[in-house]
């Protein structure tokens, strides 16, 4: 997706941060990597065609009862619906999202005073009589005089049937999931600000944004659960580049969701956004799939820049919606919510939902979260070219030679066993065009250590397609 003049990418940040316009980096000039991860014991994955609720065959808890004391990128605008509060960074190619503390728990409506009415008329009978109106379906009224010590009227108003939800509704898939998914509040020195999760697994592992963890210095994370309780937090691992981090929390025998298939979602399908928006906890919007293969680059700085290959939708995401879930109408998880675009105008003056949501597809968030949780870090897959940010033709051109430490093509690496040369310039993968480096990146970064992709590449004028193995960047730091 190529961005278009006057057009800005963010990510809903707390309050108080800005988004700032960040150019996409090409991380595939690394050398050649250490071997693989091990691999973490696989999430629970949602059986195709049927309602799923939770990590078992059980049926889950049923919901509880709502508290209403508590308040709580790619070539487009957007605003990551991350943490919302006055302080904290947030944005990623992507809308930052002003968070107002007043939106925080105990900062909602306040009660009004309860106004008492009362309507006095005449009596309709002699005294000791007694009137009913019985007109089938519409009021039954018995007037009793004083003398018989009647208070007043009795009115009965009609009411209308109890409504069966069946289980393919949008309030059946949210009563069951909304019990799993989690309110995270972030308290540091900075200040404040919230976002979302969701359980994943019967350990009390919640799966979330980075960029929710990571908006303070050393902060303290309390999950809240739909019911009002809470428990602190700790972080198991995170990861910038990918834009996910999971934490762990008791549960209280809650449980999960399960991932859903992202690679078999399609453009239409119905989808339902759950999270806490501008800390309104246990918010679910409605919507579809818009669009796939969304290639956003998010983040206020190089070292943060996020890359998603991600889920398009026009379900109403805000900030504070980040890290919640995006589920289909099984209740399956399909996607991440991470990312809104904004329109343009100056930053800040239009941060909330304008219905173009992205989330990063779920078969990518439960990798990246295996590796999380078993290692605490992730691997990112590499190519090991440098890229020409200045070429402005068709495709994405390699370097023709070594600019600083970046190699055009790093010797031994997987381009250049694949024959890759300097001055090529990469115009498809996997048979998908490419016209820009974020492109390129995102379609590298969707996929796993170990997997092949097929590069067209252009020299002198013909096409060649060449196979290159990804294999995984070296650990810095």
């Amino acid at each position: 997706m190529t961005q278009q003049p006057g057009e800005q990418w963010a990510r809903p940040a707390p309050d108080g941060a800005q988004p700032q316009p960040t150019l996409p980096v090409d991380e595939s000039d690394q050398p050649a990597a250490p071997p693989p991860l091990p691999q973490a014991s696989p999430l629970p994955m949602a059986p195709p065609g049927r309602p799923v609720i939770g990590g078992s065959a059980t049926a889950p808890p049923a919901a509880a009862p709502f508290d209403p004391s508590f308040t709580p990128t790619a070539p487009i605008p957007t605003d990551a619906p991350g943490p919302v509060g006055p302080a904290g960074p947030a944005p990623v190619g992507s809308p930052a999202a002003a968070r107002s503390t007043a939106a925080r728990r105990g900062a909602g409506a306040k009660l009004l005073g309860a106004l008492s009415l009362a309507l006095t008329a005449g009596l309709l009978g002699g005294i000791g009589g007694t009137y009913l109106l019985a007109r089938t379906g519409v009021v039954t009224v018995t007037q009793t005089s004083a003398r018989s010590g009647s208070s007043g009227p009795r009115v009965t108003l009609p009411t209308a049937p109890a409504v069966r939800r069946s289980p393919g509704t949008v309030a059946a898939v949210a009563a069951a999931v909304l019990p799993s998914v989690v309110q995270i509040e972030i308290t540091a020195s900075e200040g404040q600000g919230s976002g979302s999760g969701f359980l994943i697994d019967d350990e009390g592992h919640v799966l979330t944004n980075n960029h929710v963890v990571s908006a303070a210095d050393d902060p303290t994370l309390t999950v809240v659960f739909e019911d009002g309780s809470q428990q602190k937090a700790t972080v198991v691992g995170k990861d910038a580049s990918y834009d996910l981090a999971v934490l762990k929390v008791n549960t209280g025998g809650r449980k999960p969701l399960l991932f859903g298939d992202s690679d078999a979602a399609v453009v239409g399908d119905p989808v339902i956004a759950i999270g806490a928006p501008l800390g309104l906890q246990s918010t679910v919007t409605t919507g579809i799939v818009s669009a796939k293969n969304r290639p956003v680059s998010a983040g206020d700085s190089q070292a943060e820049t996020s890359y998603m290959n991600a889920i398009q939708t026009d379900a109403a995401i805000n900030p504070g919606n980040s890290g919640g879930p995006l589920v289909d109408l099984t209740g399956a998880v399909i996607g991440v919510n991470s990312a809104i675009a904004r329109a343009p105008g100056p930053l800040g003056s239009n941060n909330g939902n304008i219905g173009l949501g992205f989330a990063i597809p779920s078969n990518q968030a439960k990798r990246i979260a295996e590796m999380l949780i078993s290692k605490g870090v992730a691997e990112h897959p590499i190519i090991g070219v440098g890229l020409d940010g200045r070429y402005t033709g068709q495709g994405v051109k390699v370097l023709e030679q070594a600019t600083g430490d970046q190699a055009p093509v790093v010797p031994g690496g997987p381009a250049d066993k694949a024959g890759i040369r300097p001055g090529d310039v990469i115009v498809a993968i996997d048979g998908r065009p490419v016209t820009t480096s974020v492109e390129l990146i995102v379609a590298i970064r969707a996929k796993a250590v170990g997997d092949t992709a097929k590069l067209t590449v252009r020299r002198g004028g013909k096409d060649l397609t060449l196979t290159v193995t990804l294999v995984a960047a070296p650990k810095t730091g």
